[in-house]
């Protein structure tokens, strides 16, 4: 078998681990989608809760695979990340949803409440309306960072018991959010620490605006930190009784154990918030479902490798459909170029 953590050979610049964050960011690429279909649909969630999801389908959507991809922290069903799998999926042959979490990507109007890491009762019941109205049987949760918590938690509670669950792949995933908050307010992380804060402070006032009264918004002004405004706001919008609890309760690494289906966690050493020490636990290394890909370099979801002989520069999406496609059941689908 490879070792796919010493197959990533990022150019030498690019061991800099925020400059590995950053970088494929900003590199010109191709991700228009304009020659998949598209269809928008709205799962509801709970009462008075939907989440946007952008469908693309193959032509018989009940004879392909599919994969559920949920983005990070901030971020959309349109960053450059999702795009990017979503093509590539696609054209290897499988159904793509892209999701967008409780209110992001425009989607504030659509549930009375914020979005956090601990809700992946969504992505459960998204599961659960795949299978009951679109009778489809193979289906794999994908998500990035802080989606990579949700979904390795969703499939950590299905357990076994929901069988169309056929995998699942997470990349820089926060299992635990304690020590990832800690580590986003270090210092040397200023420039990702006050992205997220000044953009949850944003999408805060767009979402008060909608519900007003339902926040209290006199005091965030004076927030300054991730904690802060999860102490705050997060954690009481979800229900939990304060920030700490919220970070030690939406965690993954609690139900890593029940997880029965093929997983996939791609991860880097030098990952400038999300720890690497998260990952050498015993719970993790010697798992019989999870594979864990941790390679020296690779920033926080950058792996950007340079172009190869035989694939493009994005090397974890690139090994996530090779996942898709090695664990899943074959079908009488016509794969297409990777």
């Amino acid at each position: 078998m490879i070792n796919l953590a010493v197959s990533f050979q990022p150019p030498l610049f690019l061991r800099n681990a925020h400059l590995m964050t950053l970088l494929p960011r900003y590199v010109p690429r191709e991700i228009s989608l304009a020659d998949l279909p598209r269809e928008a649909r709205f799962f509801s969630v709970e009462p008075q809760s939907q989440l946007q999801g952008f469908c693309h389908w193959r032509d018989d959507r009940k004879a392909c695979p599919t994969v559920v991809l949920v983005h990070g922290l901030e971020g959309s069903s349109e960053s450059r990340y999702m795009r990017g799998i979503a093509a590539k999926a696609f054209h290897s042959g499988l159904n793509v949803i892209r999701l967008n979490q409780r209110t992001c990507g425009g989607t504030e109007h659509l549930s009375p409440t914020l979005y956090n890491s601990g809700l992946s009762s969504d992505y459960r019941a998204i599961v659960n309306e795949l299978v009951d109205h679109d009778g489809l049987d193979q289906i794999w949760l994908v998500g990035y960072s802080m989606g990579g918590n949700l979904v390795l938690k969703a499939a950590g509670e299905l357990g076994r018991t929901e069988p169309a669950l056929a995998g699942v792949a997470a990349v820089c995933p926060n299992i635990n959010p304690t020590v990832c908050a800690r580590a986003l307010e270090e210092p040397r992380n200023w420039i990702y620490h006050r992205h997220f804060v000044t953009k949850l402070k944003e999408r805060l006032r767009r979402k008060a605006s909608l519900f007003p009264g339902k926040w209290d918004l006199s005091m965030l002004d004076q927030v300054s930190t991730i904690s802060e405004f999860d102490d705050r706001y997060t954690a009481r919008d979800g229900g939990y009784r304060d920030g700490a609890d919220y970070y030690d309760r939406a965690g993954s690494r609690h139900v890593l154990d029940r997880i029965a289906v093929p997983t996939l966690i791609i991860t880097a050493q030098d990952d400038p918030f999300i720890p690497y020490s998260m990952f050498t636990v015993p719970l993790i290394q010697q798992h019989p479902n999870i594979q864990l890909v941790a390679p020296h370099y690779g920033g926080h979801c950058g792996f950007y490798q340079g172009w190869r002989e035989n694939e493009d520069p994005y090397w974890a999406e690139n090994r996530i459909v090779d996942f898709l496609h090695r664990t899943s059941t074959p079908r009488a689908y016509s794969p297409g170029k990777i």
